[in-house]
């Protein structure tokens, strides 16, 4: 077992705060000398970008069924080896989704922090915060911050009206600079951010007068076994992977698996190469290809490239926005379509509103795969799905799953180390 001092930052639904004060919690460690470990509870990946920029490390998602308990746990106890400190953002509000936040919380005896927008609000914030400290006993609260307060008579309002079990953090002014822009899918990415270095020391500056300038209580984790002793073999199996402003929605966890594996990965920029590295395997993760249609489109180079890499029989792994750019077109909010590499005979066009979300499985010949899907953009096509997917919760939409020769299509972003024996199978030559 391994000892490190952690705490969930979550809140009572999205939007109150809580990349902003787990970022700021971050940089102000960091800035002290302190080496922190961040994780993202659920599937997200924009906040990530911001949180990794904050610490200085990779950020890894932990979710108890995409992730696993056991994987989650082993991501945990490998942190805490090193760490200082460990900060855990949640997702949407503390007991939304299953699993939630708040199991998150207690299957790992992690304390929590609640961060309570309290704009237009003054004692219904004490009603607030004993909700969230009551309403599921084996989550505890390790205290509250108020978020956005007006004044400091407002401030003194909101501390006031709390329970005497509950601790008091402190409060961040409403106008204080330093809050981080947004876009349909959530945050931007951290490379859009202008003079996000400066922000980030700002909000960390923000929390100089809160009680988050010390750390909290110390967390036991145990070891877990969560992969197969023995991986499948990707020994010598090189991987070209797109990574650029247009595609960057790639777990790490991805990323360290299929390495673990033996692959050799060799990342290139769709937007600006006009190469292909000499690979065997071709992996297209998710992003917002729909912003940069013009680039894609002018690529001929790479369009080229990656038509020769599917007419010799390599694979290709496409995920959400990484199979739009195989389309025939996409087509953006505003309208503009762009003819893109028309390897996979269809269209899609963004919509303004959400078309599907959701946790969802799909069983492959060498077992069930995991991951979730969110995307905006209505797929259509004649190409005749080859299975579909199944979503945690009933009533929501299946995802189609595509398969053209050694092409693996859909928008379903994977979680890989859910099942290396498919990943093994989705790569191999």
């Amino acid at each position: 077992m391994r000892q490190c001092p952690a705490l969930l930052i979550s809140a009572p639904a999205s939007g109150q705060g809580k990349t902003t004060v787990t970022a700021a919690m971050a940089r102000f460690h960091r800035s002290r000398g302190r080496k922190v470990r961040v994780f993202k509870a659920g599937p997200d990946f924009l906040d990530p970008m911001i949180l990794q920029q904050a610490s200085g490390y990779p950020v890894y998602q932990l979710d108890l069924w995409m992730v696993g308990q056991a994987h989650c746990q082993q991501l945990l106890y490998q942190a805490a080896a090193t760490a200082d400190l460990i900060l855990i953002e949640g997702v949407m509000g503390l007991f939304d989704g299953e699993p939630s936040s708040a199991d998150l919380s207690a299957a790992f005896g992690i304390p929590v922090l609640a961060v309570i927008d309290a704009t237009a609000m003054a004692q219904t914030f004490g009603a607030v915060a004993h909700g969230l400290a009551t309403y599921q006993p084996t989550c505890k609260i390790a205290g509250v911050l108020a978020n956005r307060a007006g004044s400091l008579v407002h401030e003194e309002m909101l501390r006031e009206s709390l329970p005497n079990n509950l601790a008091w953090f402190g409060a961040l002014p409403r106008h204080e600079k330093g809050n981080l822009p947004s876009r349909h899918l959530g945050l931007v990415q951290a490379k859009e951010i202008n003079n996000l270095e400066h922000s980030l020391d700002q909000l960390a500056d923000n929390l100089s007068t809160t009680g988050l300038d010390k750390l909290p209580s110390d967390v036991v984790f145990n070891a877990s076994g969560a992969l197969p002793d023995q991986l499948p073999s990707l020994e010598g199996i090189r991987i070209a992977v797109a990574s650029d402003a247009a595609f960057s929605f790639i777990y790490q966890a991805n990323l360290d698996l299929l390495q673990a594996m033996g692959a050799e990965l060799n990342f290139f920029s769709p937007l600006d190469d006009t190469v292909l590295p000499e690979v065997d395997s071709l992996y297209l993760p998710g992003g917002y290809p729909e912003l940069h249609l013009e680039k894609l489109m002018a690529n001929h180079d790479i369009h080229n490239a990656i038509h020769a890499h599917y007419a010799a029989g390599k694979p290709i792994v496409a995920e959400c926005g990484g199979m739009l750019y195989l389309l025939t077109t996409l087509t953006d909010c505003d309208g503009k379509s762009a003819r893109l590499l028309d390897l996979f005979p269809g269209k899609a066009t963004m919509q303004t509103h959400l078309v599907n979300l959701g946790l969802h499985a799909a069983t492959f010949p060498q077992g069930e795969l995991r991951g979730h899907t969110f995307h905006h953009s209505q797929l259509e096509t004649d190409v005749q799905p080859s299975a579909y997917t199944q979503p945690t919760r009933k009533g929501l939409r299946s995802e189609a799953l595509f398969s053209l020769g050694r092409l693996t299509a859909s928008y379903m972003h994977w979680y890989l180390p859910s099942n290396p024996a498919v990943t093994a199978a989705l790569f191999s030559p």
